[in-house]
């Protein structure tokens, strides 16, 4: 009862790194408020091979919902999952991907259990809360928090009267850490029939196909990232050239990739991929918050901008002031000296 709830979501057997990145996060939650915290992961065939990848993440019990149709993923069965175990379980918050299904799972779910859902969260915390109107006072809500007005301002929200409490949370936004205190690790399979309508099954996929990364940006120890500042897709040119001599990937900003310089799956930002590498190069990004909010937790961030006074660079560790076509190509031949 009252416990922190993560639901995991899978690829066959493959359990999906947001899914252990909501795991590490949401054992500190659960630590700070003095429960447990429980997992949810539904599939096909996947008895005895996931919970290996879910167990170190310190959760206390894991329920495995294991049957013919639960994968690939559709909406209604995994509803019913979720919904009637809630009614049993009451967890006080539940936490999933801000992922294709995490989008569609999430607001079914908290519709059924009128809970109300906060999607594409960059940060959870918890805490107390005043409510001004009725003079009542609040402890140990989840706060959460997300870019609000295309990306302004930030946004706290809390739920103080409906369980649970849910909030969605993009790949990457976390990070997943092996937990190293103790925990339960019980294993639950509960019969998926009194959870699940045979109506929910009506629908089924004919074909399903999931096409792999072309390239790891998430994981990438050194990024090098462009702005409109770049100038143009030749100028791109020269960011790939010293990400591969530097053996990282390159991003861009939004503005990159709606002027057509870079593909979308490269969109570092609130609205792309949130990257933790250990060097940031940003090159021409002036550094609006809806960029910065994908990567302000880099190592170390050093900024190639001819405006002294962009925002960028008041986060930055180095500024290089100057044009992009003027300092990329020296970066790569002063690497280029000094490596041989």
């Amino acid at each position: 009862m009252n416990n922190v709830f993560v639901y995991c979501e899978i690829e066959g057997t493959q359990v999906q790194e947001v899914s252990q990145e909501l795991l590490t996060k949401g054992r500190k939650l659960a630590n700070q408020l003095g429960v447990e915290l429980h997992a949810i992961v539904a599939g096909t065939d996947i008895k005895g091979s996931v919970e290996t990848q879910i167990l170190p993440y310190g959760v206390d019990k894991l329920f495995v919902f294991d049957a013919p149709r639960l994968f690939p993923y559709t909406s209604a069965p995994h509803t019913d999952l979720l919904v009637n175990l809630f009614k049993e379980e009451q967890p006080q918050i539940c936490l999933m991907g801000a992922t294709v299904i995490g989008r569609d799972l999430g607001p079914r779910v908290s519709s059924s259990l009128t809970s109300g859902l906060t999607a594409d969260c960059t940060e959870l915390e918890i805490g107390p809360y005043d409510e001004k109107k009725s003079g009542r006072h609040y402890d140990n809500l989840l706060y959460q928090i997300r870019p609000a007005f295309g990306g302004n301002i930030v946004a706290t929200i809390v739920n103080p009267d409906h369980r649970p409490q849910m909030a969605t949370v993009r790949s990457g936004v976390m990070q997943k850490a092996i937990y190293e205190g103790n925990a339960r690790g019980e294993v639950v399979y509960p019969e998926v029939e009194k959870y699940v309508s045979s109506t929910a099954f009506a629908v089924s996929v004919l074909d399903h196909h999931v096409e792999a990364a072309r390239h790891n940006l998430k994981g990438a120890p050194i990024v090098v990232a462009g702005g409109y500042g770049v100038g143009s897709k030749e100028g791109f040119e020269q960011l790939f050239v010293l990400a591969k001599l530097l053996h990282g990937e390159v991003g861009g900003s939004r503005a990159a990739v709606d002027a057509g310089w870079i593909d979308h799956d490269r969109q570092i930002g609130q609205t792309g991929v949130t990257v933790h590498p250990k060097v940031y190069i940003a090159c021409g990004i002036s550094g609006q918050i809806q960029h910065i909010a994908g990567m302000q937790d880099s190592g170390i961030i050093i900024s190639v901008n001819s405006d002294p006074d962009a925002p960028i660079n008041k986060i930055a560790d180095y500024v290089i002031t100057g044009t992009v076509e003027e300092v990329v190509p020296k970066l790569i031949k002063y690497y280029k000296q000094s490596s041989k």
